[in-house]
């Protein structure tokens, strides 16, 4: 595998996607609307390019309502625990919402939710890796690196909350 990581951007209706993958294609970061951008990569050799065509592609596709399973490869860099947490995330399907407690049960995990929010706050590939349809166990939004109102807006996109509806009055 190619160490070397090469790195492209999306714009979506939500803002710009930073993405990176390695010189296999392989995703290995998305960085959301808010978060710093990263240095500028090298030339990407072929794998590279298809695989970064190809995210962003599925990417679009999901922006569009037109796609709601992701299809690439992933490889996010964490500790097991993270790892763990993450391909928990991974079943949580398009239009659903799951708590982090119930997270931390599935992995049966008791008093977990903190450590499954710590983890869940670390994720490197938010929206494929759904981190964003994890939400509090009252049903509250709740903490998301990419902020709440975007965090809404995947989850409206989704169809698992309700559009927020303006305020008449404040």
């Amino acid at each position: 595998m190619d160490s070397a990581l090469f790195r492209s951007t999306l714009e979506t209706r939500l803002g710009v996607l930073q993405l990176t993958v390695n010189g296999d294609g392989t995703l290995v970061e998305i960085l959301l609307p808010n978060q710093k951008p990263a240095a500028a990569s090298p030339a990407a050799p072929s794998a590279a390019r298809l695989g970064m065509r190809a995210a962003c592609g599925q990417l679009r596709e999901y922006f569009l309502g037109k796609r709601r399973v992701f299809d690439l490869p992933l490889e996010p860099a964490g500790s097991a625990f993270e790892l763990r947490v993450w391909n928990a995330l991974l079943g949580v399907p398009y239009g659903a919402t799951t708590s982090y407690g119930a997270i931390a049960t599935g992995l049966g995990l008791v008093n977990g939710a903190r450590a499954v929010g710590r983890a869940n706050g670390a994720n490197p590939i938010p929206i494929l890796i759904p981190c964003h349809r994890v939400i509090g166990s009252d049903g509250s939004l709740t903490g998301y690196g990419g902020g709440l109102p975007l965090k809404r807006a995947l989850l409206e996109l989704e169809g698992a909350i309700p559009p927020e509806q303006p305020r008449l009055f404040a």
